[in-house]
């Protein structure tokens, strides 16, 4: 029987306990990203109660972003290796008991230390996520609903982060944006094993000089990044740790083409769609991680928003990409992901355009709300079918390691892009004070996100295949077994 005749004669609804399943990985889920955000509104406040100096403050982010990115190849494959759902249980119970922790932080290193240990659960949870859906939804139209709804989550969860900070913070206390995830840590623990079932697993091992070169090179990128976002990218230790970076992730994949149980397969790169779509995920943050960065920036410090009011300044664009949850997976059967993404990247592109007409005088409704919107319609277009191409034709025993792929590349993305965009930002203003030179380097900086949209669209079209065949996300591909042949 065709995939296609499958999907048809297949019932739409899925039944109560998937839907329950599907509730609870997509919730721990948008946490973990969240977390990612959430606490940039909080910032203000976490320096006064704990004493960080201006630069130390940034490692509140930072120590969160490091080791969820440098750990999610490892978190991946261990997932597919341990269990899928026993790693995402240890990680959600590793970043619920570190959100506690956070919480009643008392100094400045007992909070850096507990957003490291927030890390490492995510790390491990978020490529399991993934792999759970995947194998959970095995009915090719529920399981592209329920992957667009995941990708959705992992797009929105930044602005949502910002929203869920703000209220938190105003209404009570920056502890409050870590005690929040407690109750739906518990939660999840608590249900996780009634409703989510375990797939088969995948005995193996991990390889260790794979899983060192892996963690060392993603960690090395990430840090060496976010330092060059401080001391410029002409500082020695910056440049440095880059260069030790990518030497560690090339020798991380001569390793894996050689590897009889490789940590990443690179079978995973042998679809042309898939790569495209790993190519979009590392883009995609690249530009879109600026928006948030510098109009959080502009709205409190240039137009006087607080805390709230700048959260929700983000949500027509969240809700933009959620209403694509709506349509994506009715048309990407049909149509398959390059239609979307040809329609998507464009009204991308047009909103980081629109922004870089913002000035010091520029009103919400006048200036942002136009540019929020096609941001979110474009962005769901584009990012909302990048799950469901990477995912959908996955092998089992690979599943794991596809999503912990996946996460990576927006990891790494979102930090390599910020750095430079700041960077752009800083020799733009070159040191002048005032509002004037900071929108002056904002706009520049948005200019050349633009720049990184336009460059993935020019992926999209000439590397995505055209319309799917047989209903199938993947252009009618077959199926990559275990060894990387067709199946």
């Amino acid at each position: 029987m065709s995939v296609q005749t499958a999907t048809v004669r297949a019932p739409t609804t899925a039944p109560p306990g998937d839907r329950l399943a599907l509730a609870i990985i997509v919730s721990c889920q948008l946490m973990l990203v969240v977390d990612a955000t959430v606490m940039n509104v909080a910032l203000p406040h976490i320096r006064a109660d704990l004493g960080f100096s201006p630069t130390g403050l940034s490692w509140v982010m930072n120590a969160y972003t490091l080791a969820f990115g440098g750990l999610l190849l490892l978190g991946g494959r261990a997932g597919d290796i341990f269990g899928r759902r026993r790693l995402f249980m240890g990680g959600i119970a590793l970043f619920t008991l570190a959100s506690l922790a956070g919480g009643l932080a008392t100094d400045a290193r007992w909070l850096i230390a507990a957003r490291i240990l927030q890390g490492v659960g995510a790390a491990a949870a978020g490529p399991s996520t993934i792999a759970l859906l995947t194998t959970t939804f095995t009915e090719p139209r529920r399981r592209i609903r329920a992957l667009a709804l995941l990708s959705a989550m992992a797009s929105a969860g930044f602005a949502i982060g910002l929203v869920v900070g703000g209220l938190l913070t105003q209404a009570g206390s920056w502890r409050w944006v870590l005690f929040i995830n407690v109750p739906f840590g518990v939660a999840a623990l608590v249900l996780a094993p009634r409703h989510v079932r375990e797939p088969e697993r995948h005995p193996g091992r991990l390889e260790a000089s794979g899983a060192v070169t892996a963690t060392g090179g993603v960690a090395a990128l990430v840090y060496g990044a976010i330092r060059a976002a401080t001391h410029g990218w002409s500082d020695p230790a910056s440049l440095a740790t880059l260069t030790a970076g990518a030497a560690l992730i090339g020798g991380f994949v001569a390793i894996q083409a050689r590897s009889r149980q490789p940590l990443m397969p690179l079978r995973l790169f042998a679809d042309r769609n898939r790569v495209v779509a790993y190519a979009c995920c590392l883009l995609g943050p690249a530009a879109m991680m600026s928006m948030f960065y510098f109009l959080t920036q502009f709205l409190q410090s240039v137009r006087g928003y607080g805390p709230v009011a700048t959260g929700f300044a983000f949500l027509p664009m969240a809700a933009g990409i959620f209403a694509m949850t709506r349509v994506v997976p009715v048309l990407l059967p049909r149509t398959g992901p390059k239609p979307l993404a040809l329609i998507g990247a464009p009204l991308l592109l047009a909103g980081l355009l629109w922004l870089t007409r913002l000035n010091a005088e520029s009103g919400y409704v006048s200036g942002l709300l136009g540019p929020m919107a096609l941001v979110g319609l474009g962005g769901g277009f584009l990012f909302v079918p990048l799950t469901p191409v990477i995912m959908s034709t996955v092998a089992p025993a690979d599943a794991g390691a596809a999503g912990g792929a996946l996460q990576t590349m927006q990891q790494v993305g979102a930090t390599l892009g910020l750095a430079v965009l700041v960077a752009v930002f800083g020799a733009t203003v070159d040191g002048r004070p005032g509002t004037e030179a900071f929108v002056h380097g904002m706009s520049t900086a948005f200019t050349v996100s633009a720049g990184i949209i336009g460059a993935a669209f020019v992926v999209v079209a000439v590397g995505f295949r055209g319309r799917g065949r047989g209903g199938r996300p993947d252009g009618g591909r077959r199926q990559l077994g275990a060894n990387g042949h067709s199946s």
